[in-house]
């Protein structure tokens, strides 16, 4: 049971996410407690919000890894604006985190590592679907990607359930991978009694190094009034 955030509070947040996590994850209270909600804005401003799996998380340097559609409507929104909002919530547990930060493509072999763990049928449907995209029924999607599929080298007689790629394995498309979220303020809130909750803030800066990525520097840490 988790009631309070320590005193001190930690030098480095994501390391308390990260132990939250996997008490979450133990605890097996919910199928995804890795479920992460991410928010971002489109071009015109118009926010949009999503659950996404948080799948991987590096403590230090201090950034968050979820896995998309590059041409989805998140993928457009992060491509004209890289600032985005997370949050994970375990109810049952009276934990939540909010993360903020910038979010930029993953290096390709770190998504290529990632798609080749995943099992066949997810790496079709990830070539099948033009995700965000009109649609004019289930039955014209499923065709597209065994369609998609076949042209990849799958025998005629693939179905969603019996998906054997040459190989044992499909490529990644070229328009599907990781972001990684570069965290800039972290905010833990623990539930208390009388709704006198337990809640605190961390932030530092983040600088564009000449590489074009973020370079973190030292996190400040705040206790807030719930």
């Amino acid at each position: 049971m988790i009631d309070v955030l320590p005193t001190p509070l930690p030098d480095n947040p994501l390391e308390t996410l990260a132990a939250w996590l996997d008490h979450a994850t133990l605890q097996a209270l919910q199928p995804n407690p890795n479920a992460m909600t991410v928010a971002t804005l489109d071009a015109d401003g118009t926010p949009s919000i999503r659950v996404v799996l948080l799948k991987a998380l590096v403590t230090d340097p201090g950034y968050l890894v979820f896995y998309s559609n590059y041409q989805s409507r998140k993928g457009q929104a992060i491509a004209s604006n890289p600032q985005v909002a997370c949050c994970l919530h375990w109810d049952a547990l009276g934990l939540q985190v909010r993360v903020e930060g910038i979010a930029v493509r993953s290096p390709a072999e770190e998504s290529d590592a990632y798609f080749a763990s995943r099992d066949p049928a997810s790496q079709l449907g990830a070539w099948g679907s033009d995700q965000s995209r009109p649609l004019a029924s289930r039955e014209a999607l499923i065709a597209q990607t065994l369609a998609r599929g076949r042209a990849l080298g799958l025998p005629d007689t693939a179905t969603l359930a019996d998906v054997k790629p040459p190989g044992g394995a499909l490529p990644r498309p070229p328009h599907w991978g990781g972001y990684r979220v570069w965290a800039r303020a972290v905010e833990l809130w623990v539930d208390g009694a009388a709704r006198i909750h337990d809640r605190a803030r961390w932030e530092r800066p983040l600088t564009t190094g000449d590489d074009g990525l973020p370079h973190p520097g030292a996190w400040q840490a705040q206790r807030l009034q719930p």
